[in-house]
C-alpha cells in the first residue's frame, strides 16, 4: 500500500493493493468456489475499490457493519462483504490456514489467509441490510443462496474478473482513475452511478452537478445484475453516444465499476459512495430510489441514510437529486424544486412503457431520451 494520486484521500487514508500476479496455485491448499458476487467483491478488494478492506470481513467487522453501519475503526461501512462457503467445501477446508479461491470453472483467482470462521443469521442480515426477509427481493435471494458459514481473512489476488467485452475497454482501477483526474487538473470530481441505460433525467442531473465541479466521472455498474436489466455492452454504447454529442468531452471520464448489484437501496447508496471516494471522486450523485428495486424502499430513503454519516466517517460529499422530468410548462428538464408545473404538465414514462415502445421499434419522445440512445436500445431489443 502506498500514497495514491487524486483529489481526495481513499476511504481510511490508504488505497489498498492486494494484487499479486506472480502468486502460484497448488501447495495442497483446499479450494473455495466463489459465486459471481463474491468474485466481484474479491476483484474490488484487490484493486482498492473497497479500501480499507484487505480481505473478506471477520465476525467483528460483520457485526459492527450490520448493527452500526460502521467498521470497528469507526469508518462508515454499510453492507457486509463476506465469504459465505457452501457446506461441502467447508468440510474440505477443515482447519486449513489458507484456502485457494477459484471461480465456477475452477480458474485460480487467489489465496485467502483464514483468520476467522463464523456463523451468520441470514434472515437477520436480510432484515438489517435489505429491510426485508422476502426472497422475492433479488439481493435477499442472493444472500439466501449462499452458505451461512463465513471464512474471513486477507486476500492475495492473481487473476482478475472477466468483463463484458463492451465494458472491458473502459475499466479504470482506482489508481488509474485518480491518475486520470490528476492529469486533467481536476480538484473536484462528481461520480455518477447507474445500472440502467442513461436517459434525459440522468443527463440533466449529471450536468447540474457538473456545473459545480471540475469534472464528471460517469461510472456505470457492469457486474452481475438482474436478468431483465439491460446488458452492459448496450449501456456503454448509450454512454458513448451521449458523450459524443451532448457532453463537453474534456470534462467527462467514462469508466466502469465491476461490482455486482445487491439492490440494497439506502445501504447500497452508502457503499457506492465509499467506492467512488476510493476511485477519486470528491462528490457523488444520489438520485431517486438509488440502488432500489420494486417498492421495497421509499423514494428518498437513500438520501436520508446519509444524515447520520459524518464527514470524518466518510469524506465524499453526497449530492442529492429529486426525480427529474421534462416540463412542458417551462420547456426543459426540471424537478419539483425548479418547476411550478402541475403533474399533467410533466412527461413521465414508465420503464414498462418505454420497453414496449422500443420492442415495437418506436423511438420514445425526445423529452425522455436522446434519439441516438433510442436507436441503440431499439436495435438491442429487436435482436435480443
Amino acid at each position: 500500500m502506498s500514497a495514491a494520486p487524486g483529489p481526495i484521500a481513499p476511504h481510511g487514508g490508504t488505497l489498498v493493493d492486494r494484487l499479486d500476479p506472480d502468486l502460484d496455485e497448488g501447495g495442497g491448499r483446499p479450494r473455495v468456489t466463489l459465486s459471481p458476487r463474491q468474485q466481484a467483491d474479491l476483484d474490488l478488494i484487490a484493486v482498492g475499490a473497497m479500501s480499507p478492506l484487505e480481505g473478506f470481513m471477520d465476525r467483528a467487522a460483520y457485526e459492527s457493519v450490520l448493527t452500526d453501519m460502521r467498521l470497528p475503526s469507526g469508518l462508515a461501512w454499510s453492507v457486509p462483504v463476506t465469504l459465505a462457503v457452501q457446506p461441502a467445501e467447508l468440510e474440505q477446508v477443515g482447519s486449513a490456514s489458507e484456502v485457494e479461491l477459484v471461480d465456477a470453472s475452477g480458474r485460480f483467482l487467489g489465496v485467502m489467509e483464514v483468520t476467522d470462521r463464523f456463523e451468520t443469521d441470514q434472515r437477520r442480515e436480510a432484515r438489517l441490510v435489505y429491510g426485508t426477509e422476502e426472497d422475492a427481493h433479488p439481493g435477499v435471494a442472493s444472500l439466501y443462496a449462499h452458505g451461512t458459514t463465513c471464512l474471513a481473512g486477507p486476500v492475495r489476488v492473481a487473476a482478475r474478473m472477466p468483463l463484458d467485452p463492451g465494458a472491458a475497454p473502459y475499466l479504470l482501477d482506482p489508481r488509474e482513475s485518480r491518475a486520470a483526474f490528476d492529469g486533467l487538473g481536476w480538484s473536484t470530481v462528481v461520480g455518477f452511478q447507474t445500472r440502467n441505460p442513461i436517459h434525459r433525467a440522468h443527463e440533466y442531473i449529471t450536468k447540474v452537478a457538473l456545473e459545480t465541479v471540475d469534472g464528471l466521472f460517469l461510472h456505470p455498474l457492469v457486474g452481475e445484475t438482474k436478468s431483465d436489466d439491460i446488458p452492459a455492452d448496450v449501456r456503454m454504447r448509450c454512454y458513448e453516444a451521449l458523450i459524443e454529442h451532448y457532453y463537453p468531452k474534456e470534462r467527462v471520464v467514462l469508466g466502469v465499476l465491476p461490482a455486482a448489484m445487491r439492490y440494497a437501496g439506502p445501504r447500497e447508496a452508502v457503499l457506492h459512495a465509499i467506492m467512488r471516494q476510493n476511485y477519486g471522486c470528491t462528490h457523488f450523485i444520489v438520485g431517486r430510489d438509488h440502488a432500489g428495486v420494486g417498492s421495497y424502499y421509499g423514494t428518498y430513503d437513500a438520501h436520508r441514510i446519509f444524515d447520520d454519516v459524518t464527514r470524518e466517517e466518510l469524506a465524499i460529499q453526497p449530492e442529492f437529486f429529486e426525480h427529474a422530468f421534462w416540463c412542458n410548462l417551462t420547456g426543459g428538464m426540471a424537478t419539483t424544486k425548479t418547476s411550478p408545473s402541475a403533474p399533467e404538465q410533466r412527461v413521465f414514462l414508465s420503464g414498462t412503457k418505454v420497453r414496449e415502445m422500443l420492442g415495437r421499434g418506436e423511438i420514445p419522445p425526445v423529452e425522455f431520451t436522446r434519439p441516438e440512445v433510442a436507436q441503440i436500445l431499439i436495435q438491442a431489443y429487436q435482436t435480443a
